[in-house]
Order: C-alpha cells, then sequence, then structure tokens
C-alpha cells in the first residue's frame, strides 16, 4: 500500500510517500480502507519530535489522527462492524494514522460515518468536533443563557464550538478576522469582534461565564479578567493561565477519543444541525507540502487528505 511515513523526527523533509506494508489487525481492531484523514496541528508538533515525552513514536511512523473510511477486515472479538461499513473515528496519537491506503483502528474508537455528506468530508469532523464538545460540554458545562467568548472562532476547532455553543442557547461572542467573520455569523455567533483591528477587552465590555481559547492570546491575564466569579477559561493553546480569583477556573484541554460523542456529532451533521466545512481537499501524496504550508502560516481551513 501507498503510506506517508517518516523515519525520524525532523522537519518536512522527514515526510515521504511510499510503498508501506499493508497491517493485519488484531485481537479489537478493525482494518480501514482509508477514503480521507487530515492535517492537524498537533501531527506537525509529533513529526517534529516536540511530544516525544508524552507520545513516543515507533518508526518508521504514518500520521494521520482523522480518519474516514470503510471497515475491509475485522480482527478477533470485534462486533457491531462488518466488512463495507462505512465509519470515522479519532485514532490513538502516538500509533500509526490514517496518512496510507489502509490502517488499523481500535474498534471502540468508531463511529458510523454521516449518511448525508460524501465520506471523504467526514475526515474533518472527529478530532475538531470532539474538541469542540469536550471543551463545551465537558470542562466549561454549558448551559443554556450563558456568555461564552470564543477566541479562534475562524479555525476549524473554532466553527464546530460557535455552532454548537449556539445551539446550546449560548450567547456566543466570536474573536475573527473579516475573511472568517461571515462562516461564524452562519455558525450562529452573537457578536463578532475583529481581533486584527481591537482588543478583545475593548470589545467585550460584560462578563462571561466561559472562555474558549483556541488561539494565541496577547494578555491571558486580561482576558481571564473577563470571566465572572465561578467561571472558566479553557484553552487547546498551552500554558493555560493561571486561575483567577473568585473561583475561576482556568483549563488546558488534550482531546480524547470517544465513540458515544463522536456518534451524537454525527446524529447533528445528518439532522442538518451541524456543518462540516472543508477549506481546501488534496491528494494524500501532497501531504508534507501540507506541513509546511502550515508553519508558513498559509493553511486556510480544514484541508483533507485523500488516498
Amino acid at each position: 500500500m501507498k503510506a506517508v511515513r517518516h523515519h525520524s523526527y525532523g522537519d518536512t523533509s522527514v515526510l515521504r510517500y511510499e510503498e508501506a506494508p499493508r497491517p493485519v489487525p488484531g485481537a479489537g481492531q478493525v482494518l480501514l480502507r482509508v477514503a480521507a484523514t487530515t492535517f492537524n496541528p498537533v501531527d506537525a508538533a509529533i513529526r517534529a519530535g516536540y511530544l516525544q515525552q508524552v507520545f513516543p513514536l515507533r518508526f518508521p511512523h504514518i500520521p494521520g489522527l482523522d480518519v474516514a473510511g470503510t471497515v475491509e477486515q475485522t480482527g478477533d472479538g470485534v462486533t457491531g462492524l462488518s466488512v463495507g461499513d462505512p465509519v470515522i473515528g479519532f485514532l490513538p496519537m502516538g500509533e500509526d494514522g490514517a496518512a496510507a491506503d489502509f490502517v488499523l483502528a481500535p474498534a471502540d474508537v468508531l463511529a458510523a460515518a454521516p449518511q448525508s455528506i460524501p465520506l471523504p468530508q467526514a475526515a474533518a469532523l472527529p478530532t475538531v468536533g470532539l474538541t469542540a464538545w469536550q471543551a463545551l460540554f465537558e470542562h466549561a458545562d454549558l448551559t443554556s443563557g450563558q456568555r461564552i467568548l470564543i477566541n479562534g472562532a475562524g479555525g476549524a476547532v473554532g466553527g464546530y464550538a460557535v455552532q454548537l455553543a449556539h445551539q446550546a442557547g449560548a450567547f456566543v461572542i466570536a474573536t475573527a478576522t473579516p475573511r472568517s467573520a461571515d462562516a461564524a455569523r452562519r455558525h450562529g455567533a452573537d457578536q463578532i469582534v475583529d481581533h486584527t483591528a481591537t482588543s478583545i477587552t475593548e470589545e467585550v465590555v460584560d462578563p462571561v461565564d466561559v472562555v474558549l481559547n483556541l488561539a494565541p492570546m496577547p494578555n491571558p491575564g486580561a482576558v481571564l479578567g473577563l470571566v465572572r466569579p465561578g467561571g472558566v477559561l479553557v484553552t487547546t493553546v498551552p500554558p493555560a493561565p493561571e486561575p483567577g480569583g473568585d473561583g475561576v477556573r482556568s483549563v488546558a484541554l488534550m482531546v480524547r477519543s470517544d465513540r458515544e460523542q463522536l456518534a451524537a456529532l454525527v446524529e447533528r451533521v445528518d439532522s442538518g444541525q451541524l456543518t462540516v466545512d472543508v477549506g481546501q481537499t488534496l491528494p494524500l501524496s501532497e501531504l508534507a507540502s501540507v506541513h509546511a504550508s502550515s508553519e508558513a502560516g498559509g493553511l486556510r481551513g480544514k484541508v483533507l487528505l485523500t488516498t
């Protein structure tokens, strides 16, 4: 099979599109024929070796945390999945990923793919959708009537977070550039802050219950000061600021795979409540150039890589 692999940590030049052995599923595993994977910024951090203390790799390593594909073969003990089933999943960090024609996946991370969108497009849902869901409903306990500030609403996680927060009945304040502001409004943002033209603290004058931080903040302490007593700041961008006074919590989020949550997101996609946005679709052989574009700041939206 064809795969993108790297045989050491390093810059984008270590990524090679090459022949690799087709894996065989063990107990509890499923072999998937990959329709598409995606690029996530953490892929670049893993490739460069920044996370090797947390997620040590066995080389050669195949990246790709998101997968959309069909079941090709099941291992011993797998139930509820049959050959040909279309599925999606968020694969374990540190294990071989979906930047290949075939990938092994633990059966318990896979959910049925949405039926209302093409299977490759569904690869844009698992990692970022789960990140938004867990930030809002596990760590922030977001409820109807609350006010939430989403910093980085123009990104892939931000797009889902705005949609989910709006559907939960929250008042959504979204930071966005002029380029991404229309999408944030379409997804349900009640107020847009153009962070390229003004500061967040100048535009957000009333306290918020939740801050979801998805992008670097020039002054995280000042933004934390916008949170009402007993509220919370959840960030995907380390380090998390020190907790504030008055019981204000500060949470650094590390997303995890969760089949039930992913199935709930799929249900929202198929019911028309959740839009899966894709910025660009490229062949898998272009993955190294996608890594390079990300490091140069040139990526716009979620990038799909198709086999």
